[in-house]
């Protein structure tokens, strides 16, 4: 009867890593390998910029920033991803931060470029806060959804790339 505990324990434990987060943003989808590439050629990025990643689940896209030479800083939600994230982007050390917590409730540091792969619901939001957070004219990469009221300078395979007007 232990493991049936133990079983119903962790199921318990990864359903509310993975559902409680949906009501802060958007549930975890990875983003493929073909859209991080073409984020990455949209945003044509100088190696040492920094780039901010909100909800940054296994870290796939973090560690596509450090290879590009860039620094990046992830947040992320879901204890259980956070986890993993550290775990598989620490052979970067201080090139990639990965932070425990809720980016809307966060304030960000300067930074060079955004990655954000929210729902459309959410991404007025975003807008708000990347110009609460000071961030204008800071290049914006979004993979699968739009803004409302921003038209994209360029978009390629599904992902959008913005410059936030002052």
């Amino acid at each position: 009867m232990l493991w049936v505990d133990i079983l119903l324990l962790l199921a318990l434990i990864v359903v509310l890593s993975f559902g409680w987060v949906l009501i802060r943003g958007a549930p975890y989808l990875p983003t493929l390998r073909k859209q991080i590439k073409c984020a990455f050629e949209l945003a044509d990025l100088k190696p040492g910029a920094t780039i901010i990643e909100l909800g940054s689940g296994d870290g796939r896209v973090l560690i596509a920033a450090a290879k590009a030479g860039l620094k990046a800083v992830g947040y992320e939600l879901n204890p259980l991803l956070f986890i993993y994230s550290r775990i598989r982007t620490r052979r970067f050390g201080k090139q990639i931060k990965v932070i425990f917590g809720d980016f809307w409730l966060a304030s960000w540091p300067r930074a060079d470029a955004i990655y954000v792969f929210q729902l459309s619901r959410l991404m007025d939001r975003v807008e708000r806060k990347i110009r609460q957070e000071g961030l204008e004219n800071v290049i914006v990469i979004s993979f699968a959804f739009k803004f409302k009221n921003l038209d994209p300078i360029k978009q390629k395979d599904g992902v959008y790339l913005y410059r936030l007007p002052k």
